[in-house]
């Protein structure tokens, strides 16, 4: 599930370096010790310091540059040391180091401190600044100061275990052109701020410059303090966490180094937690697990302060291996994107969909070997490296030094589609998993177009719906709705991503999963309280999507739904004129706008042809969703909602579009399909078959079509089915007789029995309007005859309104008075025609033969001999 990218290798970028050097030093052709390597930290450019011992007794600490991959020496102690905790300055002129030590041996009875901290500077190696020398351990972490700003000055954060945190200023100065020293040495002590006091959890976040931590006084409570680039603080969040008694039996540290001298059992770490954020979606996840004591189950769970909501899950642990009980189990949280995952490793692996969490069908759940990475430690060894510039997470192994980046493997997800049960898993992969997996490939990773093309591929080979879920209907919406969120961060509450929200009624494979229990608890308390003026990028997206969230909550359901036009569309669909004036400017912004993307793609015969019924519906579209933003999100404002609206429909209709291409170029059709003399192949069942449930999936979402959409698929149901039964489709109301698929079918097909019967039963299914149309269009007695109807009755409603007009039929040659009505019709009748143009002049003469042909086939036809 999880595909896992090399960026580092202790032992491949470090130790052969190093050997070489050492190689150097002792003056031999190959260095056969061990140099005994460990990371120290990861820093806020990538780069990752280690210690080492080499051949002569000394420890040293070095630094990895990922950009140019070249190692470099740092500093050198004159003996060996334990360093548990190091952090260099953005200049590398400082480097700070918090010594352990030495339990072993004799030298734990020396009268020396647990911790002792150095300011040691580096560029030249100067001076030495003891700022702690304490019995608990110290971490150490410079501030990455804007580089715009002087280099003449550094701030280090130092973080204890008693629960407190300083922040030191240090002040350098240039000598001689290029030793950088400090200027304060001796009043660094009086420069330190103390500006968290009594925690028990802390986590550091290098990209962003924050400081979480946790309080306990009448309950936990959860802040951050935010480093501005003037190096200014203030504390912007506050959130309250429900957490089990006791969690931290002493201070816990995330993300500041790693300390391989502290032995404190594994068994006390009750809670593991983690926040993740990401800048690009405005989102901020809090993340935590708690064992349940000897019951065969995990508890985790994660607050999503974007969203105002938090989620318990409770896991059954029925995994293949059994249950740890020496200590406790705790899962990796990943974040990859807008995804965490939660993987614990040969149980489960779980893939929280972080935007889209109202339903647990669009997260993944995953249990079992094989869906996890192929990591060699347990959780216990494994880190989490989290980057906001960073799509992928980033995972580090201590005991192997290796760093993997961690993404979701498109391969395995289309592999969920296309397979009816796992090649590692016994079980089949049920609907809930496929549409996670479906929804994951379009909404998070739907820019690869190579993917697309292969989901399409997916599409036509399952044509028929799944149980819980139309497949059709969710590329559609989910593609869209990626589409639109990149333009636009506000549109994830109130655009549709889901067909499954259509549902009356959710079948209760789409609302649990086994073996997961989940509760939702609403409004979870945060508070953003940063000031008005520092609430910018991050935090100016956090509290505006939180607010959002809470007033669109507070109200009705603000997501647009397809049943909200339901009347209006079935209006319009009924409708053959065409549309008002005001539908038809929405729809030539959006054909417009389709047609600058199409100019090199005519393999499909799209967009051709006027087709008022989808113009219309187009139109129609426009209105509502325009609407609804105006309703819902008046921020944006109307010139940008009208944009995204009209931008939306037009993908909505390239969307259909693409998909027919991607399946005529499989089947390799070529123009000949568009023939109505021929037999259609299998290749073009198959696509007829395609086209008729994209058009059911569409017409049940009350979403048009693009214009010329009807017409090609009657055309695919005259070359592919039989007669009677296209006649049925159309007597259902499932194919429309467009004129320009009529006017073809008048044209191309010969007038064969067959064929004529055909175009009689098409001809009795017109609409007035259209026949009169059609009729003239077909070479054909039947055709003549309706001309002629259609004539005389044009005649007769014209004399009737020509109130000049007076005949009483005596002065004529020839009268008659038998049976005066039909005399005085015959004389109005020869009267008119005297007057008027011969609509048969170039044609043949209508003979008594021909009437008397046309008058047995109507006949026949009224009493039930022939087939319409």
């Amino acid at each position: 599930m999880l595909s896992l990218k090399l960026k580092f290798d202790l032992h491949r970028d470090v130790v052969s370096d190093l050997l070489r050097k050492e190689a150097s030093v002792c003056r031999v052709k190959e260095y056969s010790g061990e140099v005994d390597t460990r990371i120290l930290n990861i820093e806020r450019d990538g780069g990752i310091l280690y210690s080492w011992k080499g051949a002569t007794g000394t420890t040293r600490i070095g630094k990895f540059d990922p950009v140019t991959r070249n190692n470099k020496l740092l500093y050198t102690f004159d003996k060996q040391v334990c360093v548990s905790s190091c952090s260099l300055n953005k200049d590398e002129t400082l480097l700070a180091v918090s010594l352990a030590q030495n339990t072993r041996g004799g030298e734990r009875l020396k009268p020396i401190s647990k911790c002792l901290t150095l300011l040691i500077e580096i560029h030249p190696i100067n001076n030495t600044k003891v700022l702690k020398a304490v019995d608990c351990r110290v971490k150490v972490q410079f501030l990455h100061q804007d580089s715009s700003r002087s280099v003449l000055e550094s701030h280090l954060l130092l973080l204890t275990e008693d629960g407190y945190v300083d922040l030191y200023h240090v002040l350098l100065t240039k000598q001689e052109g290029y030793r950088v020293v400090m200027a304060n040495p001796d009043r660094l002590s009086k420069t330190a701020e103390r500006i968290v006091e009594d925690l028990c959890w802390v986590q550091w976040d290098g990209h962003t410059q924050r400081l979480y931590y946790i309080t306990h006084k009448e309950r936990f409570l959860l802040r951050c303090v935010q480093f501005h680039p003037a190096h200014n603080c203030e504390t912007v969040l506050e959130l309250p966490l429900e957490l089990p008694a006791n969690p931290f039996h002493t201070v816990k540290f995330a993300n500041l180094g790693f300390d391989h001298y502290h032995t404190e059992r594994a068994e006390k770490e009750v809670v593991r937690m983690h926040i993740f954020t990401n800048r690009i979606e405005g989102s901020m996840c809090v993340c935590y697990s708690q064992p349940a004591g000897d019951k065969q189950e995990l508890i985790y769970t994660v607050v999503l302060v974007h969203k105002d909501c938090s989620k318990k899950f409770r896991v059954s642990l029925g995994g293949d291996e059994p249950l740890q009980k020496a200590s406790p189990l705790h899962p990796l949280f990943i974040p990859i994107g807008y995804y965490v995952v939660v993987y614990l490793r040969g149980y489960f692996l779980h893939c929280i969909n972080t935007r889209q969490q109202e339903m647990l069908c669009h997260s993944l759940f995953l249990s079992g070997h094989g869906v996890g990475p192929v990591l060699r430690g347990q959780s216990d060894v494994l880190t989490v490296l989290h980057a906001e510039s960073e799509p992928g997470g980033r995972v580090l192994d201590l005991a192997a030094g290796t760093i993997h980046t961690a993404e979701l493997s498109s391969a395995y997800l289309l592999q969920i589609l296309q397979s009816n049960t796992s090649p590692r898993c016994p079980s089949s992969w049920t609907d809930p998993q496929r549409l996670a997996a479906l929804h994951c490939l379009l909404v998070y990773m739907g820019n690869d177009p190579n993917l697309e093309l292969k989901i399409i591929e997916w599409l036509c080979d399952n044509v028929n719906t799944f149980q819980t879920f139309d497949q059709i209907q969710e590329f559609i919406l989910a593609s869209l709705y990626r589409i639109s969120f990149e333009k636009s961060l506000g549109l994830d509450k109130v655009l549709p991503y889901s067909s499954v929200f259509e549902k009356k009624e959710l079948p209760a494979s789409l609302l649990e999963v086994p073996g997961v229990f989940c509760t939702s608890e609403s409004h979870i308390e945060s508070v953003i309280k940063g000031k008005t003026r520092s609430l910018q990028g991050f935090w100016s997206e956090l509290q505006w999507n939180t607010d959002r969230t809470r007033n669109l909550d507070a109200g009705p359901n603000p997501r647009f739904r397809s049943s909200h036009t339901a009347a209006d569309w079935n209006k319009a669909r009924s409708e053959m004129r065409p549309s008002s004036h005001h539908l038809e400017e929405n729809t030539k912004k959006v054909l417009s706008m389709v047609d600058t993307w199409c100019l090199d793609k005519k393999l499909v015969p799209l967009f051709q042809e006027e087709d008022h019924q989808q113009r219309a519906l187009i139109g129609l579209t426009v209105d509502r969703l325009r609407e609804h933003l105006n309703r819902h999100l008046p921020r944006l404002g109307k010139k940008k909602i009208d944009s995204l609206v009209v931008n939306y429909v037009a993908k909505l209709l390239e969307l259909i579009r693409h998909m027919l291409e991607s399946v005529w170029l499989k089947h390799r059709l070529g123009p000949r399909v568009l023939s109505l003399t021929q037999q259609g192949s299998p290749a073009e069942w198959s696509v007829f078959h395609f086209m008729s449930r994209i058009l059911e999936s569409v017409q049940s979402l009350c979403l048009p079509l693009p214009p010329g959409y009807h017409t090609m698929l009657a055309v695919f149901a005259v070359r592919c089915l039989p007669r009677h039964a296209f006649l049925q489709y159309v007597d259902h109301g499932f194919l429309q007789l467009t004129e320009t698929f009529v006017s073809r079918l008048m044209t191309d097909l010969d007038n064969s029995d067959a064929n004529e019967r055909l175009k009689f039963s098409i001809l009795k299914r017109l609409p007035q309007p259209m026949e009169r149309r059609i009729y003239h269009m077909w070479d054909h007695p039947v055709s003549s005859a309706s001309i002629s109807r259609d004539y005389v009755k044009t005649l007769l409603e014209k004399h009737d309104k020509n109130k000049g007009v007076q005949c009483t039929g005596r002065d004529k040659p020839g009268f008659r008075p038998e049976f005066l009505p039909l005399t005085h019709v015959a004389r109005i009748l020869s009267d008119i025609e005297e007057q008027a143009l011969n609509p048969f002049e170039e044609q043949e003469n209508v003979d008594a033969r021909f009437v008397e042909e046309t008058a047995l086939k109507q006949t026949l036809i009224l009493l039930g001999f022939e087939e319409k």
